[in-house]
């Protein structure tokens, strides 16, 4: 199965990578494929994804396309694959300020909707 693709546009699986829209810093939730929207919102919830590989899916994209290695969606996701890989507690202020983000982002009005 062949899949085309622009210079402007790559992937390597799936995700689209917008390489006009690579660390903008400004993330529009219209931009963000529901894929990577709903691992992100998962990262939020009680009930987090426990596959370090769809993780790690969510936080390239966000390194990408967010603000990169200090894009706190990115941060959060590696440090929860961390946490499933070596099973050591996670950084609490980091997903405090994840979840700060997520509300800036626009994925909730509120950071108490994220959970």
């Amino acid at each position: 199965m062949s899949q085309q693709q622009s210079p402007d546009n790559v992937s390597i699986d799936a995700i689209p990578v917008d390489i006009d829209n690579t660390q903008s810093a400004e993330v529009d939730p219209a931009d963000v494929p529901d894929e990577i929207e709903s691992i992100t919102r998962g990262l939020a919830g009680e009930q987090p994804p426990t596959n370090p590989l769809v993780v790690l899916k969510a936080a390239r994209w966000w390194y990408i396309h967010g603000k990169g290695g200090t894009d706190p969606a990115f941060q959060w996701a590696i440090e929860w694959a961390r946490h499933l890989a070596t099973d050591t507690p996670s950084d609490v202020e980091r997903f405090d300020e994840f979840l700060e983000y997520l509300v800036t982002v626009g994925f909730a009005d509120e950071r108490h909707e994220l959970r």
